[in-house]
């Protein structure tokens, strides 16, 4: 048997998760879709009261999408270690909290680091950067 520690692994740890309502236009469900939703994986924001949607550019990231149900239900990780695409071309950086970032078409759901010279940005900023090795799945701890 080969020594656990031998491999460092975070993805998961402390994780807590809450059930939402989808907004039914950038997180939908599909049936013929792992997890019932393309965008499972993403980075989601509150777009109404106890209602997620994909994450904006410069917005608050209350966590990642991990499953889209039949009854336009969705299961959300908003606590803990996980992974989140960055957007296109995202300033990516060790220990820096993080925001909702633009990328290519779908254009939300990723995230970037807080721009710390935009107050506003500066109040919606969560959780913070773990790894940054790659690009499609940056490690956060939120």
């Amino acid at each position: 048997m080969s020594n656990p520690r031998d491999v460092v692994f975070t993805d998961g740890m402390f994780a807590e998760y809450a059930t939402f309502d989808i907004d039914d236009s950038t997180v939908t469900y599909s049936a013929s879709e792992v997890n019932g939703s393309a965008v499972v994986g993403r980075a989601v924001n509150l777009s109404a009261a106890h209602t997620v949607k994909l994450a904006a550019d410069g917005e608050a990231v209350i966590g990642k999408l991990i499953k889209v149900t039949p009854d336009n239900r969705a299961v959300v990780q908003v606590k803990g270690v996980m992974t989140l695409p960055g957007g296109d071309s995202a300033s990516l950086t060790l220990n820096k909290k993080i925001v909702g970032a633009a990328s290519s078409a779908p254009a939300n759901g990723y995230i970037r680091e807080v721009a710390t010279a935009t107050a506003a940005e500066l109040g919606l900023a969560r959780g913070f950067i773990v790894d940054a090795g790659t690009t499609t799945a940056v490690v956060v701890w939120l």
